[in-house]
């Protein structure tokens, strides 16, 4: 765009960005071009998880078998010189399947920490509700704290960290469901629809296109951990003036007070809008934040945190649209 003349009116605004969101923005771009490469249409999806990764936050992916939930997650771990590890969760896995557990070493006469798979930056876990109470307990620390206590013994978790979740959310047999403190401990949850007839028609043709060769081999490593910590501090001074924190207050307040609504959301949910639009104001080359960003960051960040009743429920009401409802009659700030 070329450089406008200023005018009487504009001459003393100065719309440029004090923080510089340009490689953050290239650093986007190039992910999800990588990205785009073998998975058709889920733009939402991507966008999420992108979003997730530079607001600190974890996400629980909820779809039927077959929509590419397991393979976006390897696939977005693949464009970044991380650690990776895949849990896959099961009725009969134990707390020390995933943190790790102390083993005698004869030649030192010594206890000596092996360390799970959860010490990884990024983690998949297939299929959280499989697990029971018990293990899905064990993440509760890690997750919200990201540090694991065994043994009297703390060891913190190298940065960046983020569990990304996927459940089915059909079959109930042999699940279990999980409890309000995990879910809330998840910055977003993401429904994965099915795709369309003409994305359904490019993903065969992809499919049958695939020769000597598989799908993660196509994906190029785009960033390392040390500047996906850099973009979050870059994020982290995002602007967002006062009435748009009054804005997402009254979001979440409102989620207390809805007769649809059995349970609201706690003030997890409040900062973790917070974070989510300062991330989605940076991916837009913006260094402050807009009522509309954190619209876009309200419905994945609460959708999953409140219970609705079981009048409404039973009615076919959904979370996600007492939510958008509740978001339409708060009030935008001018």
């Amino acid at each position: 765009m070329e450089d406008q003349i200023p005018t009487e009116d504009s001459a003393h605004l100065d719309f440029k960005n004090r923080l510089d969101v340009s490689e953050l923005q290239e650093a986007v771009f190039n992910i999800k071009t990588q990205l785009k490469q073998v998975i058709v249409g889920q733009a939402d999806m991507m966008d999420l998880l992108i979003v997730a990764l530079l607001a600190d936050g974890h996400v629980l992916i909820e779809g039927v078998p077959g929509v590419a939930k397991t393979i976006t997650a390897k696939l977005l771990s693949r464009t970044m010189d991380i650690d990776f590890s895949r849990i896959q969760f099961t009725p009969d896995l134990m707390p020390s399947d995933i943190l790790g557990t102390s083993v005698f070493n004869a030649k030192t006469s010594d206890f000596e920490f092996k360390k799970g798979p959860i010490f990884s930056s990024m983690i998949l876990i297939d299929e959280i509700n499989r697990a029971p109470a018990k293990t899905q307990a064990a993440l509760f620390e890690v997750m919200e704290e990201k540090q694991v206590t065994i043994d009297g013994e703390t060891y913190t978790m190298k940065a960046p960290f983020i569990v990304l979740a996927t459940q089915n959310p059909i079959e109930q047999e042999g699940t279990y469901r999980l409890p309000e403190a995990q879910l809330d401990r998840f910055l977003f949850k993401i429904n994965v629809a099915y795709p369309t007839a003409d994305e359904e028609l490019e993903i065969i043709m992809r499919e049958q296109a695939l020769i000597n060769t598989t799908k993660l081999e196509k994906i190029a490593t785009i960033i390392s951990g040390a500047q996906i910590e850099g973009f979050k501090a870059i994020i982290n001074q995002i602007s967002l003036e006062e009435n748009l924190l009054k804005y997402i207050a009254n979001i979440v307040v409102n989620t207390r007070s809805n007769s649809f609504l059995y349970l609201g959301a706690s003030p997890r949910a409040s900062i973790a809008i917070l974070k989510a639009s300062k991330a989605f104001a940076a991916i837009d080359g913006r260094d402050f934040v807009t009522p509309e960003d954190i619209k876009r960051a309200a419905v994945p960040v609460l959708q999953h945190r409140v219970i609705v009743t079981p009048e409404r429920e039973m009615e076919g009401v959904s979370s996600q649209q007492i939510i958008e409802q509740i978001i339409e009659t708060v009030e935008i700030p001018r």
